[in-house]
């Protein structure tokens, strides 16, 4: 009798072809050692045919629950093996990843480098631009200020030969003044002189018409004789003329147009009513009144205006003439409208009232420092 041929292992292959297994009823389990014992104890008891048989099929199934158990020890291998290869890759692509990571952030950091080195450049250039503007600035402000200094220093050397020219012309125009001045002086000296004369010429005419007067009316009277009569008649006859033309001289004595009128050619007077009334009112024009007003206009050249304002006894202005002009239209209507723009000049004081209904006040006008009357 045959001894059983033990089953030989056989170690799976990746290359072996997979062998089908043969059809079987029933699926058997996995051999274990207790399972082989079983089996080599049923194949003893089995006759020899069919012990081959079933020992080629134990044998078989043995192979075949072999290359199962390969195959699934293969395919837990490809599977830990596709496992490695996807982590593997996971692993590569994460580490390609983090390198394309890395460089993007050596990127990112580089442009930021490149743009903090562009804008501390652009900083530089502002700031060179900056203090090159400021530097243009001050040079600037530097050559106005000097220019500005230098015409501070024209205008100082011009407003002083201004003001040389303007004293020296001031000291003529004072000499002037003071020899015009004195003329007049002297003009109303001789006035006065000819008035004084002549009122005693007329008073010596009016005493020796009141003599005369005197003498007629000192004649005897003889109504019987008609020689006498006729004596008579006329010397009551020329008594009346002689107190008519008394009476009509002591009306129109100091009267033109029916006004009393009286005149100040200089400053002096004998009146000092008249005198104080004519200062106050050039002292009125005169502090009241800016040379700004007509330095343009006087700036051209002129002569000194000699100017009469006759002015009512309630302070009215009734007509301004030029005695000599100024030369130029434009300075006369300027004084016209000064004179004009200060009426009233204040009634006449009692005193002066009494004497006189319009003073006719005669000044030189100065055009210099200051507007003055002379």
């Amino acid at each position: 009798m045959r001894q059983p041929t033990p089953p030989v292992a056989t170690p799976p292959s990746a290359s072996a072809p997979a062998v089908q297994p043969a059809p079987v009823a029933k699926a058997q389990p996995a051999p274990t050692p207790q399972n082989d014992d079983a089996a080599g104890a049923r194949i003893i008891a089995l006759d020899d045919d069919k012990r081959d048989t079933a020992i080629a099929q134990e044998r078989v199934r043995q192979q075949v629950v072999q290359r199962e158990t390969a195959r699934a020890a293969a395919a837990a291998a490809a599977e830990q093996q596709r496992l490695a290869e996807l982590t593997a890759q996971a692993q590569a692509q994460a580490q390609a990843q983090a390198k394309v990571n890395e460089q993007a952030a050596r990127e990112a950091l580089a442009s930021a480098e490149a743009a903090q080195r562009d804008a501390e450049r652009a900083d530089a250039q502002r700031l060179e631009e900056a203090n090159r503007n400021a530097a243009a600035q001050r040079e600037l402000a530097r050559a106005e200020t000097a220019r500005q200094e230098q015409a501070k220093r024209d205008a100082a050397r011009q407003e002083q030969a201004r003001l040389e020219a303007a004293r020296a012309e001031a000291a003529r125009q004072e000499q002037a003044r003071l020899a015009q001045q004195e003329s007049a002086r002297q003009d109303a000296l001789r006035q006065e002189a000819a008035r004084q004369e002549a009122s005693r010429q007329e008073a010596a005419r009016q005493d020796a018409l009141r003599q005369e007067a005197a003498r007629l009316a000192q004649l005897p009277q003889t109504p019987a004789a008609p020689v006498q009569t006729a004596q008579e008649a006329q010397r009551e006859e020329r008594l009346r003329a002689i107190g008519r033309q008394l009476n009509q001289e002591a009306a129109q004595r100091d009267t033109v147009g029916g006004q009393r009128r009286g005149w100040l050619m200089g400053r002096a007077d004998a009146n000092a009513d008249l005198v104080a009334y004519a200062e106050a009112m050039g002292r009125k024009i005169e502090l009241n009144m800016s040379l700004e007003a007509v330095r343009d206009v006087v700036r051209q050249p002129h002569r000194q205006p000699l100017v009469t304002v006759a002015v009512r006894s309630d302070g009215s202005v009734e007509r301004v003439t030029f005695v000599t002009s100024s030369g130029v239209p434009a300075i006369d209507e300027a004084i016209r409208q000064i004179i004009a723009s200060h009426a009233p000049y204040g009634p006449f004081p009692p005193a002066l009232a009494r004497q006189y209904d319009v003073v006719e006040i005669r000044r030189t006008w100065l055009f210099d420092v200051a507007v003055r009357l002379q």
